[in-house]
């Protein structure tokens, strides 16, 4: 996808808007005091496909909707996010960053069109943004309620099986959503995620090939015929071959007078 991505920006690169993030956060800002002050309707801002013929702005109001939470919790949802999506630009690059909102609101946009009776939200999304940041920043730690220390791929694993929940019990609408923000990320990090999966397996395998060389018994050089005893399992034993048996047959120092032709010969007396 680089060679691509790279020729997009070599193209539409001036176009890109710098702090994306702040400005997205600053619309949602303003919307969320405009409907606390009951001056709008959240509902005018949520995508419904059937009413795009009449509504058309919804194509990109969708992305101001706040989000549905009480005032503390929505404080944080935005902090986090402007951190995130800033981090994400400083990593990617303004362009890059601009083309992965880009591609995560087309997929909604499409995912919308699927159920067009049901309203669309910017939630999962947003959902994209910390799930990308999370792969790229595993370890990030986050305060949970200001006093609890966790790791971000620790919450970026939960949110994962949140989405599969949601997937597996949720409605049509949700589920096409939901792949719409899986499929940005897959998009952006699947390429990725491949290579070091095979690479991991790579390294499995030689480790585990190196670790069976290495724990393997060694081969016995002498192994009694009669009773199967090793210099290995009875280093006390002396092992000799019997030049009378076909092949020079092994024997341990307990059968090499007693074995088949030996008793045989002593019993015809030669």
């Amino acid at each position: 996808m680089s060679p691509l991505v790279d020729r997009l920006e070599r193209i539409f690169g001036r176009f890109a808007i710098r702090n994306l993030s702040l400005y997205l956060v600053a619309g949602q800002v303003v919307v969320f005091v405009f409907a606390w002050f009951d001056k709008i309707s959240i509902e005018q801002f949520l995508l419904f496909p059937a009413l795009l013929h009449a509504q058309p702005w919804r194509l990109l109001t969708f992305l101001l909707l706040p989000p549905a939470a009480s005032p503390v919790f929505i404080a944080f949802a935005w902090w986090l996010f402007y951190l995130m999506g800033t981090a994400l630009e400083d990593y990617w690059g303004v362009f890059r960053y601009n083309l992965f909102l880009f591609a995560g609101w087309t997929l909604t946009v499409a995912a919308a069109f699927l159920t067009p009776e049901l309203p669309a939200t910017n939630a999962f999304l947003a959902g994209s943004v910390f799930l990308a940041f999370a792969y790229l920043n595993p370890d990030f730690e986050l305060a949970i309620f200001l006093i609890l220390p966790v790791k971000i791929k620790w919450l970026a694993l939960l949110t994962w099986a949140a989405y599969a929940v949601s997937f597996a019990l949720g409605t049509w609408n949700t589920r096409c959503q939901i792949l719409a923000a899986t499929g940005n990320f897959f998009l952006f990090f699947g390429r990725d995620i491949f290579l070091s999966a095979r690479m991991h397996r790579r390294r499995m395998a030689t480790e585990t090939r190196r670790f069976g060389l290495s724990s393997r018994e060694p081969e016995a050089r002498h192994r009694c015929r009669i009773c199967g005893k090793t210099e290995l399992t009875h280093p006390q034993l002396d092992f000799r071959y019997c030049s009378k048996c076909a092949g020079e047959q092994c024997y341990c120092s307990e059968h090499i007078f007693n074995h088949e032709h030996v008793l045989t010969d002593e019993k015809a007396g030669v």
